[in-house]
């Protein structure tokens, strides 16, 4: 099979993520040949990522797959594939909810959605997990504008919002079954709110929560626990083996320090999170709000209202995330919401590393 080195490529900042966003039909239909030509795209393995598109991190080292949906109750289809940095690895194990911010948008600038006249809505189905997501925003003139007043922390400058709900999710919102759980000798609370996420109080694993992220990443006792906890939770959420997959992610969580519901540390799965992604803030706001789970006496949830302010390293992120309990007595998602911004950075053709050229890590 010939695997080409070139394809049409948009590059776009979704959230606090940046990701090349494909047409599936601009990429090879086989997923082995797929997966080699991203790897090439993108520059891995190398921790650098200098011969390709990648940034040297998970954060920046993402795709976007979008086709036309066959589901009748989606317009398109969006697979996320989450590309290894120094490792020739390409999951689709996980969503990301910040380039999902870029895929409307997307869509109408390669026209698999009309473009409204002021704003446009687009149905997404996450091909990832099958779960649901509808995105608004604004297309005056029947063109994509990208350019607003919404501000997120973590990107400089603003941009046009991207309002982005989620119905409830196909699975249950406690994997286990329980409210709190106690993993590797660590009470934690693992939801599932569109990211299979481990809660934990930071004060658990004896430290405060507030440490920088790079600060995080080189305790390597913390690394230890964290790891040992992420592999037994896998098994309980029904992950199976997730030694080298990337979820479940873990977030710490300590009292909130301006003004917001929590603060958070998050392991995507080893790198420690800059900000914290959309679908990560989701289960953490869900989780914060089923009784009896680790949140409790950590965060300061309001007193109305769905809307939860999550604290992070580099600011914070509002999302609206209410639960409600069925006849049962088990917790479900009611609703969740969130506004992100996305921009187009690039459009045209990416010219990949030549297959089978030598790496040097």
């Amino acid at each position: 099979m010939t695997v080409p080195d070139e394809a049409r490529c948009m590059l776009m900042r979704g959230g606090t993520s940046k990701g090349a966003y494909f047409l599936a039909e601009d990429l090879p239909a086989d997923a082995g040949a797929r997966d080699d030509l991203l790897l090439r795209v993108m520059g891995s393995p190398d921790p650098r990522q200098i011969d390709g598109l990648g940034g040297a991190h998970p954060l920046t080292s993402k795709v976007a797959v979008v086709s036309a949906s066959a589901d009748p109750e989606a317009d398109v289809d969006y697979l996320f594939l989450q590309v290894g940095v120094d490792r020739p690895e390409v999951s689709d194990r996980q969503n990301c909810g910040n380039l999902l911010a870029g895929v409307g948008p997307f869509a109408v600038e390669r026209g698999l959605v009309a473009a409204g006249d002021g704003r446009t809505s687009v149905r997404i189905r996450m091909v990832n997990s099958g779960d649901l997501a509808v995105a608004s925003f604004p297309t005056p003139g029947g063109r994509v504008d990208y350019s607003g007043t919404a501000e997120i922390s973590g990107v400089p400058g603003t941009a046009a919002p991207v309002v982005i709900e989620f119905p409830q999710g196909s699975g249950p919102l406690l994997p286990t079954g329980h409210a709190r759980d106690i993993v590797a000798d660590t009470p934690v609370t693992c939801v599932d709110n569109g990211m299979p996420t481990v809660l934990i109080a930071a004060a658990s694993l004896k430290v405060t929560g507030y440490e920088s992220p790079k600060d995080l990443e080189e305790d390597l006792t913390l690394a230890d626990r964290l790891r040992e906890i992420r592999l037994e939770a896998g098994k309980l959420m029904g992950l199976g083996d997730v030694e080298g997959t990337t979820v479940p992610k873990l977030s710490l969580l300590a009292a909130p320090l301006d003004g917001g519901a929590v603060m958070t540390r998050t392991f995507i799965p080893v790198r420690c999170h800059t900000s914290i992604g959309v679908l990560g803030a989701a289960s953490v706001a869900a989780g914060l709000r089923v009784e009896g789970g680790v949140g409790e006496g950590v965060a300061r949830l309001p007193a109305q209202g769905d809307r939860l302010r999550i604290e992070h390293p580099s600011g914070f992120l509002d999302i609206e995330a209410g639960i409600a309990y069925d006849a049962e007595g088990v917790p479900v998602a009611r609703r969740t919401a969130v506004v992100r911004t996305a921009r187009k950075i690039f459009d045209g053709t990416v010219f990949a590393r030549p297959a089978g050229a030598a790496q040097h890590l």
